[in-house]
């Protein structure tokens, strides 16, 4: 593996969730495996749960970690090729990354999308000009396309609380907020339960489909009831418009999750990726009530960032 920042094969994230069980349950066990490696973390956006949880997982195994937050420790940079910087952008990506690469042992990258350029998004062009000019290997602390961290994190999850031998049914569904929201958790949420051979059914409002490419495999169902009915886990997430992209739609139906929703099913627990807001993406009884795992994700973060540290080590 040269470097994290998608869903590669089943064979690979079945090893990568056991490593992340594994270091669960002894997160010490290794910890000399890393001495002498450095880490950076480059922070293009804020974050608090990939943030503290890279920096643990690079603790445990011996490995010092830096955190830059990239336009505010550093200077402003120029992400495109071949441009006249005459204006406030003071470096080039092409310089900055070649310095980092030969400081550092590998990089973490965080680096939102525009959502206001399609094409350049869909490219994941930022975490590719670091993985261009770096020179040495690259973890996605989520980026414009995918949040593959994030999403190891939610099969780990999966894994320790479905012990049953048929797939368990997984649900992903939209829920509002006052802001257009990043792709990226849904994407890699589809991509790795689809990979990892779950039964999948995205739910959403009319106009808010995702990239096909990502839901390839799983079941679209418009209504949120039906969709809902029989989950044996529920992800709620929501997302900005796709095709008019970064948009917020008019939705009609109330789409927050909540007890009355779930209705007689007693057996589906609730994830969510934080931060969330509350009572209008996720119900407080369900948020501080038993179905709730979101607690057990965000401890769970700092395992699956051990499991891929260690595998590129």
């Amino acid at each position: 593996m040269k470097n994290f920042t998608q869903f590669d094969s089943s064979s690979l994230a079945a090893s990568l969730i056991d490593k992340a069980l594994t270091y669960k349950s002894a997160p010490l066990q290794a910890q000399e495996k890393g001495k002498g490696k450095r880490l950076g973390l480059i922070f293009l956006n804020p974050s608090l749960r990939t943030r503290v949880s890279t920096q643990l997982a690079a603790s445990n195994l011996g490995v010092e970690s830096f955190v830059l937050n990239m336009d505010k420790d550093t200077w402003a940079l120029e992400m495109q090729d071949g441009v006249l910087m005459n204006k406030n952008k003071v470096e080039h990506i092409k310089d900055a990354a070649a310095v980092l690469g030969s400081y550092f042992d590998f990089l973490a990258i965080r680096a939102f999308p525009s959502l206001t350029n399609k094409e350049e998004d869909s490219q994941d062009f930022i975490l590719n000009q670091f993985i261009r000019y770096s020179g040495i290997p690259v973890i996605s602390l989520e980026s414009a396309v995918r949040h593959p961290l994030q999403s190891l994190a939610d099969m780990v999850t999966i894994k320790e609380n479905f012990k049953e031998k048929r797939k368990p049914k997984v649900v992903l569904t939209w829920a509002p907020h006052i802001k257009s929201i990043p792709h990226a958790v849904a994407n890699s949420f589809s991509e790795w339960a689809v990979g990892c051979g779950h039964d999948l059914t995205i739910t959403h409002p009319v106009g808010y489909e995702l990239d096909e490419q990502f839901t390839k495999g799983a079941t679209i169902e418009y209504n949120q009831k039906k969709a809902l009915e029989d989950a044996d886990f529920v992800y709620v997430k929501n997302w900005s418009a796709f095709n008019l992209y970064g948009k917020i739609l008019k939705v009609d139906e109330n789409w927050l999750l909540n007890e009355n929703k779930l209705g007689s099913n007693s057996k589906a627990k609730v994830m969510h990726c934080l931060p969330v807001r509350r009572n209008l993406e996720l119900s407080d009884e369900i948020l501080d009530g038993n179905r709730s795992l979101v607690q057990n994700q965000a401890k769970n973060r700092i395992f699956a960032a051990q499991a891929v540290i260690d595998s590129l080590l």
